[in-house]
């Protein structure tokens, strides 16, 4: 049958009309002329980047416990941390507590590989992929950039894109924890052992004609010092003096940037960026 096949279509070419394949081309290259350009005039008119777009990874400094895993999971070794170690006395009495203060962190893009392990494997949340993808520069020893550019970086990530329809919703939000129903009395917390039994369960008085009756019983006093309240932390106890938006700066860079076509989460999260930076400055000038 095969055979047959064969020969069958070697009849057919041998009969086709010369030039059929020429006019075939042609018309595929006309359907294509009539069509719709889809090509963005780049920088003019700014790509429409999702959300999980691999540009940058951005650093989110607060949220950094120094654990190294990101650094010790890299295939490349493009991580590098430096931290110290810093007792802080405890808030009221007890033992010292000693903490681990985030000196260095720094990611050469030059060797990156953009697998993502690090974003993956941080159980705290502190690093995130941001669209970013302007950082070009012309010298590759500038590619080294150190945790302040990372920290800019988490202005622009986006946030993440809504479930699609009929995608099962996270293990949390689908199984909640059970309600009461409607009426059923409120389970009360368990009894504290130096605590005084109320007036409903205190032990009735014995009977008789003679028997005084016990006077009440005074709440129990806690047990150990007075916990005093915690001071407000000293500033610069976090490494920075915290900033909000500089509002002028936002609303100009955001209209800016709409009327060139970008699209709005693209421009909000780049007018936050700029934004920050500059009420960063005018904090360090203020300072």
């Amino acid at each position: 049958m095969a055979i047959d096949e064969k020969d069958v279509r070697q009849r057919a070419e041998e009969t086709a009309l010369p030039g059929v394949g020429l006019v075939k081309g042609l018309g595929v290259t006309l359907k294509h002329l009539l069509r719709r350009s889809v090509t963005q005039q780049y920088p003019e008119v700014r790509p429409d980047l999702p959300a999980r777009t691999r540009g940058v990874i951005a650093l989110k400094q607060e949220n950094c416990t120094v654990c190294y895993k990101c650094s010790r999971e890299c295939p490349d070794w493009c991580i590098y941390i430096d931290a110290h170690k810093e007792t802080h006395p405890p808030a009221s009495g007890g033992k010292a507590r000693s903490v681990k203060v985030l000196d260095r962190f720094a990611i050469d893009y030059a060797l990156c590989m953009y697998c993502g392990i690090c974003v993956e494997v941080c159980p705290f949340d502190a690093l995130f992929w941001s669209p970013e993808f302007e950082y070009a520069e012309y010298d590759i020893h500038e590619l080294l950039h150190e945790k302040e550019k990372l920290d800019e970086w988490t202005y622009t990530v986006l946030p993440p894109p809504p479930l699609e329809v009929g995608a099962e919703p996270p293990a949390e939000e689908a199984t909640p924890a059970a309600a009461p129903a409607a009426g059923a009395p409120a389970a009360a917390p368990p009894p504290s052992p130096t605590a005084a039994p109320p007036a409903s369960q205190a032990p009735a008085p014995a009977e008789g004609p003679n028997v005084e009756p016990a006077p009440a019983m005074a709440p129990a006093a806690p047990a150990g010092p007075e916990v005093a309240a915690a001071p407000p932390p000293a500033e610069g106890a976090t490494g920075h003096k915290e900033v909000s938006l500089d509002q002028e700066t936002f609303d100009r860079v955001l209209a800016e940037l709409l009327e060139k076509g970008t699209a709005r989460r693209v421009a909000e999260g780049q007018a936050r960026r700029a934004a920050m930076i500059a009420a960063r400055k005018k904090a360090a000038e203020g300072s």
